[in-house]
């Protein structure tokens, strides 16, 4: 590709001489020249169209990459002016592998910087922006090693080597941290979600780690859980679904003979009259079943939050007792009867 491009631009350089190191000098020049001019106008130029549009992240997308592309340019021109001197082996190979080192080295944090940049924008935990960047640095540094032609096929097998015996000794670990990664890929869950395990705890989830996952308890108690557990687990995310709202079911038992039509509009009112339950989706009441005491209705009604579940059941039951209380409702509960249908015999018994 240099002796390409070397050869179409020997009409040009050729105006100084034969002397290569005046045409390497004017190479260097012209790099130089175009690096400036493309930094200088068309950066420019393609800034103030990203300013004409919606997209936010132009401008910091130039930010970032006016820089690895002036530095290419130079190092395209020390290229071809160390390809017209001809300094010969071994030289060739160290100037050439460095300058294809300092090219990789800047297009890597070229690539960091964007996709940093992207995940923080995408709202990406920091863990996931981790785990790109420890990705990127180390394909950086494989292909920085392919540039001085170093092997890693041996490098490749002694890690293999190595990574089955630390496997063996830290599997659980190991465990925790894969379960980590496909987690944060997956993303069952989210920090600030509601989750009930498998074990009945359920509360608020803190902090999403490698190797585990804390959420805090309606108790203000902090529960941590190893990610492998987390990863193998059913979890129900009460936050999850097209929106954060939470169905509660208020269970309430009145006497037989009381109105059914009565009941249902009191409980309709009771929801309507809370400012803490939602309009939408509508609340309802359902006649469930002829209990053995009583006849059973639910309340359904959505909160905002599953946090408010217990807050909002409190209120209704409360209001709820006290309504029906007033109206003169029997709220019916476990009582026994005791029928005595003969009185024994005095006269027997002395």
């Amino acid at each position: 590709m240099l002796s390409e491009l070397q050869t179409s631009l020997l009409p040009y350089i050729g105006i100084v001489g034969e002397n290569p190191w005046l045409q390497a000098l004017l190479v260097i020049a012209i790099s130089q020249l175009l690096a400036w001019i493309f930094d200088h106008f068309i950066c420019a130029a393609l800034r103030n169209m990203t300013r004409r549009t919606h997209f936010s992240f132009g401008d910091e997308l130039i930010g970032h990459f006016h820089k690895p592309i002036y530095a290419s340019v130079m190092l395209l021109g020390l290229a071809l002016a160390a390809n017209l001197l001809e300094i010969g082996e071994p030289y060739d190979f160290f100037v050439f592998s460095g300058l294809k080192t300092v090219a990789f080295i800047v297009w890597s944090i070229f690539l960091l910087r964007v996709v940093r940049s992207v995940l923080r924008g995408l709202a990406a935990h920091e863990d996931r922006i981790q785990i790109a960047m420890i990705i990127i640095v180390v394909l950086s540094i494989y292909v920085i090693f392919s540039a001085w032609n170093v092997d890693m096929t041996a490098w490749l097998a002694s890690a293999g080597i190595v990574g089955i015996a630390v496997g063996f000794a830290a599997k659980d670990t190991l465990a925790n941290l894969f379960s980590g990664v496909f987690i944060m890929a997956d993303a069952p869950y989210k920090i600030g979600d509601y989750v009930v395990l498998d074990t009945g705890e359920r509360g608020e989830i803190t902090h999403i780690g490698i190797r585990s996952t804390r959420m805090r308890t309606r108790d203000d108690v902090e529960v941590t859980v190893p990610n492998s557990i987390m990863g193998n687990t059913k979890i129900i995310n009460e936050s999850g679904g097209p929106y954060e709202k939470y169905r509660i079911r208020v269970k309430v038992g009145v006497a037989y003979g009381s109105d059914i039509d009565q009941v249902e509009q009191l409980l309709m009112e009771i929801a309507a009259a809370n400012e803490n339950v939602c309009e939408e989706p509508a609340h309802r009441v359902r006649f469930r079943a002829f209990g053995g005491s009583s006849l059973d209705f639910e309340l359904l009604c959505w909160v905002n939050q599953p946090a408010a579940r217990g807050l909002v059941t409190h209120e209704l039951l409360s209001q709820i007792y006290r309504r029906l209380n007033a109206e003169g409702i029997e709220i019916p509960y476990s009582k026994h009867d005791l029928y005595i249908k003969q009185l024994p015999d005095r006269s027997q018994a002395d």
